[in-house]
């Protein structure tokens, strides 16, 4: 699947605004080793949207992405991910472009719409949209987290979609699951019975299998560096 997935562009594929060209692109890590976390509240959105500000700013950029399979502590601010100390869910499954709110949110390939959902409990997705893509009769996923409510109020399973297509919008920390505003791309092979969410955080119990059924979304996203 790794080599069917790269192989579909040579170049880059855009989830949000062309307007944003890659140049613009800063990596961050939001793992543990980032030392810079300890100076904020990182369970506040809030703080987190302020230090963003400042780290865009400071690299005269203007979106910061990174996290697959990184290891991260901001998930111990909500019961949701956590039930006990053995199967706590802090490894990402996805990959994180952090920009502004309102920020146009695109289509990775032709596909259709799988699903959608607003995935309301605290640090979840938020509105999220899931579209299905067929290349070379091969099927699989790709799960857009953290938009506004309006991505998901004129939209129906079913419905084509094609090739960086606006199919909705980066939502506010008030809609988005309490979080600085960014997108959450994720891929999948097999969405088993899910229908507009997908576990995009996973526990190092079951990391390898997600490693497989969530292969790098950089495969087809091509950042030249990723944390």
């Amino acid at each position: 699947m790794k080599e069917i997935l790269n192989s579909i562009s040579e170049t880059s594929l855009q989830v949000i605004d062309t307007n944003l060209p890659i140049t613009d692109y800063v990596p961050i890590s939001i793992s543990t080793k980032n030392k810079d976390l300890a100076s904020f509240d990182v369970s506040s959105s809030e703080d987190w949207s302020i230090y963003l500000k400042n780290l865009l700013r400071s690299k005269d950029a203007r979106v910061a992405y990174g996290g697959y399979i990184e290891q991260r502590d901001i998930y111990k601010r909500s019961s949701y991910f956590n039930t006990t100390n053995e199967n706590e869910r802090n490894i990402h499954l996805g990959i994180d472009l952090w920009c502004d709110a309102g920020t146009s949110v695109l289509a990775v390939l032709d596909g259709e719409v799988h699903s959608f959902k607003n995935n309301l409990n605290h640090g979840d997705y938020g509105p999220t949209i899931i579209l299905k893509h067929k290349i070379n009769e091969i099927e699989f996923y790709s799960l857009y987290g953290h938009l506004s409510i309006a991505s998901i109020q004129n939209i129906k399973v079913g419905q084509k979609v094609k090739q960086e297509e606006v199919i909705g919008f980066l939502g506010t920390n008030e809609v988005n699951g309490d979080y600085a505003p960014h997108l959450h791309f994720q891929l999948i092979v097999d969405i088993e019975d899910y229908y507009g969410d997908y576990p995009g955080v996973c526990s190092k119990n079951n990391v390898e299998f997600y490693k497989q059924n969530c292969p790098n979304p950089n495969l087809l996203l091509k950042l030249p560096h990723e944390i």
